[in-house]
């Protein structure tokens, strides 16, 4: 058995990752483009994953999961991007669905959703965003009211991903409390097929096979138990998801970032310009060198942040999964923009599969969270500097 430091893992989760690498490989990267070219859905890849298990590795082993944690789950997520087959909707589904559902979700509804999480027979997609809040959660305008038992939903979210694919979505949204009369968040299991409830797809330029959407909530009606957990308690539950989030989304980042440096070395070893390899000049080989560096520090933050995570001590998990998601969007980057500029004008060529990441890459700075946001949070949480805003 190999010695495990807090700088390595350990045995099972470096088989785990040899395993998920060698599925993704059945696919391959062009099976996943071809497949998000024509719009069509990489559900196949998802199933098979659900079925090894791979989706289930952080759900509780008595609901059918692997009994591991986020940075179990982080490491299938890295890999399946290291492969080239990033799966966005695992930083949602298993990520933030699964992980309130588990840890706040009523007896029923752990039951109903956490075997079906695990073996990925089913998506729930993750409803925060609105038009008008951006990155402020407590501009939120999606409000929920009592009506008797049920719960009447009324709203509007954007940049909602794959709903076309879920079952349900787990939206965000503010109850008025009986004691302040003030609005409080509270998270609902919403079904994608409830009445007054619409989506409209939003136009992108980044080639992916899940799409994003704007949702309109028109008086749909919700019964109580479509409430999640307590709703005195839904800030404490939505920062529980959003941790798990964060620290997903980095390694969706650093996988992407991988792909990518590994495409560009292979390339600088094997292109020969002026009788000699171009990976032999520094003016290309540093910027790979310094992108491998990069990599791996964010690797390393966000192995530190779900290690945090999974020992149960949020508050100091947020900070970790942010400056973690901000380290890996910066190194993926860095490595998308040196893989491209490696391969001169075939960076650009859809034969090699790079130049659809700029995109991606620039998302991944974007989206969960931006990295401005994180900056403000870092700079008030950390440093304990006056609050900008």
């Amino acid at each position: 058995m190999t010695a495990v430091t807090p700088y390595t893992e350990s045995d099972e989760r470096r088989d785990l990752r040899a395993a998920v690498a060698a599925l993704a490989g059945d696919f391959g990267r062009d099976w996943f483009l071809d497949r998000a070219r024509a719009g069509e859905s990489t559900r196949d890849l998802w199933l098979a994953a659900g079925k090894h298990g791979y989706l289930g590795v952080a759900v509780p082993e008595e609901y059918g999961g692997g009994g591991g944690g986020i940075g179990d789950l982080t490491a299938v997520g890295e890999e399946l991007a290291t492969a080239g087959c990033p799966l966005l909707m695992m930083i949602v589904s298993p990520a933030i669905c699964a992980t309130v559902i588990g840890r706040f979700g009523t007896a029923e509804q752990r039951s109903d959703w956490l075997p079906r999480f695990a073996e990925g027979t089913v998506t729930m997609a993750f409803s925060i965003t609105e038009p008008d809040a951006g990155s402020n959660a407590h501009r939120i305008t999606t409000t929920a009211r009592r009506d008797g038992d049920d719960w009447i939903l009324k709203g509007q979210k954007t940049f909602i991903s794959g709903v076309d694919h879920a079952d349900a979505v787990l939206v965000v949204a503010r109850t008025t409390d009986a004691r302040t009369g003030k609005l409080k968040p509270c998270l609902f299991i919403v079904p994608t097929d409830a009445d007054g409830f619409t989506r409209q797809p939003i136009p992108m330029d980044i080639v992916s096979p899940e799409r994003q959407f704007t949702l309109w909530f028109d008086d749909v009606r919700l019964p109580a138990a479509a409430l999640v957990g307590d709703e005195d308690a839904g800030l404490q539950q939505l920062f529980a998801g959003l941790n798990p989030e964060r620290i997903m989304a980095a390694a969706f980042a650093t996988g992407t970032g991988r792909f990518a440096l590994a495409r560009a070395t292979a390339y600088a070893r094997d292109r020969q310009v002026f009788d000699a390899p171009i990976g032999s000049h520094q003016a290309l080989a540093h910027p790979l060198a310094v992108a491998h560096i990069e990599l791996e520090l964010a690797r390393l933050m966000t192995q530190k942040a779900a290690a945090i995570y999974d020992s149960g001590d949020d508050e100091a998990a947020g900070e970790a999964a942010n400056m973690a998601k901000y380290a890996a969007g910066e190194a993926c980057c860095h490595a998308v923009d040196a893989a491209v500029q490696t391969h001169g004008g075939n960076g650009l060529a859809s034969e090699y599969g790079l130049g659809g990441l700029l995109a991606v890459a620039r998302t991944t700075r974007i989206a969960p969270v931006s990295r401005e946001m994180i900056l403000n949070f870092v700079a008030q949480h950390t440093l304990r500097l006056p609050r900008s805003y």
